[in-house]
This record gives C-alpha cells, structure tokens and sequence, in this order.
C-alpha cells in the first residue's frame, strides 16, 4: 500500500468518524455546563445549607418546648416512727369565743394538763417501688441582648453571600466553558490550516515529479518538497491530537463523558459584537456583592459580640405529673404540678473578656472594609488590563487578516515566478510556509480575541 493510499483511507476514516459525532454549538455547551458541572451543583448545595441555617437561626424567636418523661423502680423501703404522748383536749370559752386548751399555767412557766387524751405511738411503713414522672417545659427568651436578632441578620446575609457564590462559580464556570470551546475551534481550524498546506505540497510534489521525468528538475528539488510535506503530516497528527485533547476538556466542562464522540462548530463564534465597559461596572460583579456581604457580616458580629455583656431575660413554665410511691399502703404521688418564672442574667465584665473581644471586634471589621477597598481596586485594575488585552486582541486579529491576504498574493506570484523558471523552488516553498504560518497566525489571533472578549466580560460582570 503506497503512502497516498494510506493517507486516504485514514482520511476517510476521520470523515466518517466525524459523522458520528455530536456537533455543539457554544451555546448548547454553556446550557450543559451550567446544568451538569460540579462546580456549580456544589454551590447551589452550599446555598441550600445556608437556607437551612437561616431557618434554624430563626426558630430562635420562638419558645422552645422539652418533653421528658422519667420511670423507674427502687426496693428502697424503710419506716418512720411516731412517738405517742398526752394531746390537750380543747374546750370552748365563752369569754374568748375560741376553742382553748383545759391547761393550768404553773409558776414556772410549765403547763399542767387538766384534761387531755392518750396518743399511742404509730410506725408509718414507706416504699418507693415504681416511679413514674412526666413532664412538658417552655422556655421563651424576652431578652438576649440583641444576640437572637444579630445572628438572624447574619444567617441572611451568609445565605446572600452563598448566592453570589453561585453567581461568581456560574462565571467562572461560563469562562471555562468559552476557553474550552474555543480553543477545541482553533484546534480544529489549525488541522484545516496544516491540511490546507499539505494539499498545496501534494500540488507542488506532482508537479516537481512531472518536471524530473521531463528532465527540467533535479532529483533534490523532489526531496525538498518530500521534506516539507513529511513536516506537513506530522502537524497533521499533531493537531488531531491536540483535537482531540480539547475535546476532552470540553467534555469534562460539560459533564460530558470524556471519551464522547463530539465536534464544535466553529461559524458563528465570530459574531459577538465590540464590548464597551465602564470603570464603575466592577459593582455590578459577584466578587464585589461578596466583599460587600463579608464587610456587612463583621459589623454584626460586632452587635453579637456586644451581647455577651448584656443582659438576658427569658420566661419559662413546666407542668409534671408524677405517679409512685407507697406511704402507709396508699400511693404517696399522683398528681401533676405546674410551674412558671423568670430568669434574668446580668454578666459582670471585671476583668474586660469580653470588652476585648469587642474591640477585636470592630478590628475585623476595620480590616473586613479596608480588603474591600482594596479588592475593588484591584478589580478596576482588572477590568483595565482585560480592556487593554481585547483592543490588543483587535488589533493584532486586523494585522494577522492583512498578513494573511499579502502572503497568499506572495504565493501567488512566487508560484508564477517559479513556473515560468523565474524563481528557485526553495523561494517558492519558503512563500507556502509563509502563507501557512500567516494562516495559522490569524486563527490563533481569532481565538485570543473571543478569549479577551470573554475575560472582559467577566471582569465587567456582563457575562451571562
């Protein structure tokens, strides 16, 4: 099998398997990615977690109730003994109009009673047994020094800081996504540059071969552009592989299998219109409503930490029931008692703990505004450079395109020149190479320009 035919049949083989494939567009890959990354799922999760906690931070306005129910049995028994005696026998006394005692008052002070009845001693029998007791309890706070109200505050804005986060990994995300497709597009678009180029050789090497059988050529001349296209092939296989290679990240941005049969498309990617951004749209970024968020956090955490060193007042009831116990062979408890108060908790800051840690306090948030201000800026500094880089990328696209045109009309001529035996097939050759890298310099300068309208977008915050 000659190398011509080889080359035909894998060239076949890549049509067909090219027809299996599933072509993308950018916009079915971004719709992909924002459903399928993990990225991005992990960060809704996180959202949900927060909206979780805010609502456990918000039961806190509300009394908290406690069932509890305790049983148990005991042998413990014992006795309990009752000393008998004299007990006064009272009579009514018209003069006092009351029931007094018949005693006579001795002179020191003793009584004599004159009348009185024989109390025998008693032996009271007890047992414990089997013990049941339940209850039901209610503690509502009236008063925590702001600490309830604080921390509610700040579970909403962490549930808000969570939702920029996703906001913030949608765009990187998006980013990602937009670096993948394009660079598996300038791939692709490098394998017709480098096949483009191999065509012309195959022209050329016909010719040169046409012109040594007719002896108007040396055998070296065939050897120059056997060399050229050697090189040719095997840019070939390099691009297809880095094809294929960009295939598989984009398959992995899009949660994709990363062995997918798949193929981009690369019209329409150009379309995208000049982007004109302001100074002041970093606000509208989610890295800058998170700095916001982060700063707001540490002013509340200033309130709750003031809250330690305030008073706190709550309210409780509890209502029980208790059933066991013998007392002289009766059930000694069987009813059910209910309870209510107040508790109030003055903190007493001798040894300034917790002044302190106010004082830390207002630090952080001190230093929470001042990255703020700091990171803005660095962003503005960004969104400079990303404007900067795209009218770059403008203009070397421009610059590449008219290199582009003045090579191919370098070729043309030189290929006139070297047919009419005007000039050497080695000039001839080094115009193809010229016209090719040319080639190959406006598709890259086409993908750097969409990369740097991407980057400016996202540093704008008008990434969608």
């Amino acid at each position: 099998m000659n190398r011509r035919l080889f080359f035909s049949i894998l060239m076949l083989g890549g049509i067909s398997i090219g027809a299996m494939a599933q072509t993308l567009t950018l916009q079915e890959c971004v719709d992909k990615a924002l459903v399928h990354n993990k990225s991005i799922s992990s960060a809704k999760l996180r959202w949900e977690q927060t909206r979780f906690d805010m609502k456990s931070y918000k039961a806190n306005f509300f009394p908290q109730v406690n069932l509890m129910a305790t049983d148990f049995y005991s042998t413990a028994q014992g006795n309990i003994m009752l000393d008998g005696g004299h007990l006064p026998i009272y009579r009514f006394s018209e003069q006092a109009q009351a029931f007094v005692p018949n005693v006579t008052k001795n002179a020191d002070g003793s009584y004599t009673l004159n009348e009185y009845a024989d109390f025998p001693s008693q032996k009271i029998d007890w047992k414990i047994k089997n013990v049941f007791m339940a209850g039901v309890s209610l503690m509502e706070p009236l008063y925590a020094g702001g600490k309830i109200s604080a921390a509610y505050e700040m579970s909403k804005l962490g549930m808000s800081l969570a939702n920029e986060n996703v906001r913030l990994t949608e765009s990187e995300v998006l980013v990602k996504t937009h670096e993948a497709y394009y660079l598996a597009v300038k791939a692709k678009e490098m394998g017709e540059v480098a096949r483009a180029y191999k065509a012309l050789l195959d022209e050329l090497k016909k010719n040169v071969e046409a012109a040594f059988r007719q002896g108007l050529s040396t055998r070296n001349d065939i050897m120059k552009v056997q060399v050229k296209l050697n090189e040719a092939e095997l840019n070939i296989q390099k691009t297809d592989n880095g094809f294929r290679l960009a295939c598989m990240n984009l398959c992995h941005m899009t949660g994709l299998p990363l062995d997918s049969p798949i193929d981009v498309e690369a019209s329409g990617i150009d379309s995208m219109q000049e982007v004109s951004v302001e100074a002041e749209a970093v606000n509208s970024r989610p890295e800058a409503a998170i700095l916001g968020y982060k700063t707001e956090l540490a002013h509340k955490k200033v309130k709750l930490t003031k809250s330690d060193c305030l008073p706190n007042v709550a309210m409780g009831a509890t209502l029980t029931y208790a059933n066991g116990g013998e007392l002289a062979g009766k059930r000694l408890l069987d009813d059910g008692t209910m309870s209510v108060g107040v508790a109030v908790k003055i903190p007493l800051d001798f040894f300034g703990g917790v002044g302190n840690k106010v004082r830390s306090a207002k630090a952080a948030y001190q230093i929470a505004q001042m990255e703020e201000q700091d990171h803005v800026e660095q962003m503005q500094l960004e969104l400079s450079q990303c404007r900067n880089m795209y009218e770059e990328a403008l203009t070397e696209q421009n610059i590449c395109k008219l290199a582009l045109e003045q090579a191919a009309e370098n070729m043309r001529l030189s290929k006139q020149q070297y047919e009419v035996g005007l000039e050497a097939l080695s000039d001839y050759l080094e115009a193809q190479a010229i016209w090719q890298q040319c080639y190959a310099n406006v598709v890259n300068s086409r993908c750097q320009k969409m990369l740097a309208c991407v980057r400016l977008l996202k540093a704008s915050g008008m990434l969608r």
